[in-house]
């Protein structure tokens, strides 16, 4: 039977990664994969992390199975620093999913089982990896609008155009801060109109979002969705991680929540998801969560938690101010400014695939045929390097 097995293409990014690893060039650089690097290049143990496993192991803390749904002081701390002050006022319920990833196939399952939704909408570009999930729970996706001729900043009248469009019942795949594969995000005042859209087209929004506090900070890019949901008449999932805003890529946290209108609504909803968890995975994992839960749990904890978060949102919008100053001074005829309006870890550099292949075979420099580059791969060692590399390709 393995005989008739087809070989399938290998991932976008991890397929570059492998080439990456096998580059024998000592100032090779790698701006494809989603992890954020500091100034030496390496993936750092946030010190929160650290002090939250040195409790919990002190703890002696077993090794059980979680519930269908995961902690449960995980699930209520989630929930309460994704919705704020509306944690209070609306109808709610947060379920420990193993990543961001976990969350949105779950919410596939949960839109194509449960609530008879057949398609689902998303920006185009999107995230590679979010038609393949959808798809394989058996939701048609369908892409709207979303950039400029340019590619590197929103077409918003062509967006709102678009979902105006969208027939009623159908989900919308929206991304909550840092556009990811773009950066690139709408204002305030166009996620108002935006959402206003949504919920007068009786959509129900999926909002994707894995880089809480990396957009302008943890409450700032929560805003649109707790304003969204703050009165309890409009209901959403929201699918978060924390793989980047607590550096715990390899532990798999994440979760996904449902606002609901109605506490029978939100009973319901909870139960549909436990029953589709019990029969993909049975229950989430434990240890990512214990941390999460331990430092979100403690004032002091969380303090240092949020200092350092702060730090790397900083860093980032540091290097991409940066970037476009020595692109001005290497190519002073190509205006790279619409980075600094970009947010969080990725940018759509304008960069074309000739080019980025040419930085690939030329320079030892990985990035994306879309041009997308990972913000945080540059450090002030690479960066004279990589820029002067992309003005010899432009």
């Amino acid at each position: 039977m393995f005989e008739n097995a087809t070989l399938t293409p290998p991932d976008a990014i991890f397929g570059l990664l492998e080439k990456f690893n096998k580059d024998t060039n000592e100032n090779k650089i790698n701006l494809t994969i989603g992890v954020y690097k500091d100034e030496e290049g390496n993936l750092p143990l946030m010190k929160a992390v650290a002090d939250a496993e040195k409790i919990l192991f002190e703890a002696k803390a077993n090794k059980s199975y979680l519930p269908i749904d995961g902690l449960p002081s995980f699930n209520q701390q989630v929930g309460k620093m994704l919705l704020g002050e509306a944690a209070e006022k609306i109808n709610w319920a947060t379920t420990q999913t193993p990543g961001g990833t976990g969350a949105l196939r779950v919410t596939g399952e949960l839109l194509k089982t449960a609530l008879g939704i057949d398609t689902i909408w998303m920006s185009d570009p999107t995230w590679a990896n979010h038609p393949k999930i959808f798809n394989n729970a058996g939701l048609n996706v369908q892409q709207h609008a979303y950039l400029d001729e340019r590619g590197v900043a929103i077409n918003f009248p062509a967006l709102i155009e678009a979902v105006k469009q969208i027939p009623a019942g159908h989900a919308i795949v929206l991304h909550g801060t840092c556009h990811n594969p773009t950066g690139v995000d709408p204002t305030g005042e166009q996620w108002d109109e935006l959402l206003s859209v949504v919920s007068e087209k009786g959509l129900l929004p999926v909002f994707d979002f894995a880089y809480q506090g990396f957009g302008d900070g943890l409450e700032e890019d929560a805003a649109p969705i707790r304003k969204y949901l703050a009165d309890g008449t409009n209901e959403a999932i929201i699918c978060n991680s924390f793989s980047k805003n607590f550096g715990l890529y390899g532990e798999r946290v994440g979760g996904v929540t449902i606002a609901s209108t109605s506490a029978d609504a939100s009973l319901a909803m909870q139960s549909q998801v436990k029953t589709i968890i019990r029969r993909m995975y049975s229950n989430p994992p434990t240890h990512g969560a214990a941390i999460v839960n331990t430092i979100l749990q403690d004032d002091s904890l969380r303090q240092s938690w949020q200092q350092e978060l702060d730090a790397m949102r900083n860093r980032i919008k540091d290097l991409r101010s940066s970037f476009v100053e020595e692109m001005k001074r290497l190519a002073p005829d190509h205006d790279f400014e619409f980075i600094n309006e970009q947010k969080g870890m990725f940018s759509y550099s304008g960069l074309s695939a000739q080019s980025a292949e040419m930085l690939r075979t030329k320079h030892s420099i990985y990035i994306l045929n879309s041009g997308r580059i990972n913000i945080a791969g540059i450090n002030a060692s690479n960066r004279t390097q990589l820029c002067e590399a992309i003005a010899s390709v432009i």
